[in-house]
């Protein structure tokens, strides 16, 4: 099944005719089904993945908060979703998702670390593995299933050296302390990056490629943060009206950076890991981040 293309694996998972496929890269293809309905395949990027993103993204549906593709059909391989055609994001829509966001939040996890319902315990973040482990307590859980895991995996494959490791030790050693008042584990989308956000021609935002999980909030305004979000002050507006965040929370914005800027170490080299190190740093001066 993973050597179909991606207009087999659309006739296969949805019982519907193929009228047209679009090749948007390697993995995602727009596809038209008969009658003229387009919607999204895409090609898991290892075992488990596609299962890991359709789990995701019906558990934040389930919600009636965000806005996320609807998905028609999955296997280990391949998913199909629907297609959201694109606008242009605007200050109102920015508004409505930040409040949206918090309150998908709000509707909460199991545990810090719990996986959606049926989704599994070994996902992935982007192309990087993520396993999912409940645990009961957030700044340990984050630093043994978040930051240690790929810390020892950029020190294991050379893009980041034994001796730099303790600055990253020393947040993970400080993190009760540096964690702010404690919080129930939110719904994360868990990859929530620039890029996930898609502003669709009906005037809302809508969130893809998921890697759900129970966590911390601040950790996907973090991922906001990070890379950069049109109008993301009026984002953040709708978010504190809807749900206020706890006092300080822009002054730990490096310390939930430190796990996505660590995913992408691993991923893509010795760039991510200076600003690793400058998180790291800033987390533990309390000095507040922001991105790129």
């Amino acid at each position: 099944m993973h050597s179909e293309n991606p207009g087999t694996a659309a006739e296969r998972l949805t019982g519907r005719q193929v009228r047209g496929e679009r090749p948007l890269s390697a993995t995602l293809a727009e596809v038209t089904l008969d009658g003229g309905q387009v919607v999204m395949v895409k090609r898991g990027d290892g075992p488990g993945a596609a299962r890991a993103e359709a789990a995701g993204l019906r558990w934040l549906s389930d919600t009636g908060t965000v806005r996320v593709p609807a998905v028609y059909g999955h296997d280990a391989h391949w998913l199909v979703t629907e297609h959201v055609p694109r606008g242009r994001p605007d200050r109102q829509a920015a508004v409505r998702f930040g409040a949206d966001l918090a309150t998908l939040h709000s509707t909460g996890a199991t545990a810090f670390g719990a996986a959606p319902p049926d989704g599994p315990a070994h996902a992935y973040i982007g192309l990087a593995p993520m396993r999912n482990t409940p645990g009961a307590d957030w700044p340990h859980w984050y630093a043994e299933h978040r930051v240690l895991p790929y810390l020892r995996r950029a020190v294991d494959e050379g893009v980041m050296r034994a001796d730099e490791t303790a600055v990253v030790e020393r947040v993970c050693e400080r993190l009760p302390e540096l964690a702010g008042p404690a919080e129930p584990p939110a719904r994360l989308h868990g990859d929530l990056w620039n890029g996930n956000v898609l502003w669709g021609a009906d005037g809302h935002a809508w969130l893809i490629d998921p890697a759900s999980h129970g966590g911390h909030r601040e950790t996907d305004l973090a991922m906001l943060h990070l890379f950069g979000c049109p109008h993301l002050d009026l984002v953040l507006e709708g978010y504190q009206r809807a749900v206020p965040l706890a006092d300080g929370w822009a002054d730990r914005i490096p310390l939930h950076q430190l796990f996505p800027l660590l995913v992408h170490t691993v991923l893509f080299g010795r760039g991510y890991a200076e600003q690793s190190l400058t998180a790291a740093r800033a987390a533990l001066t309390g000095r507040r981040g922001g991105g790129e």
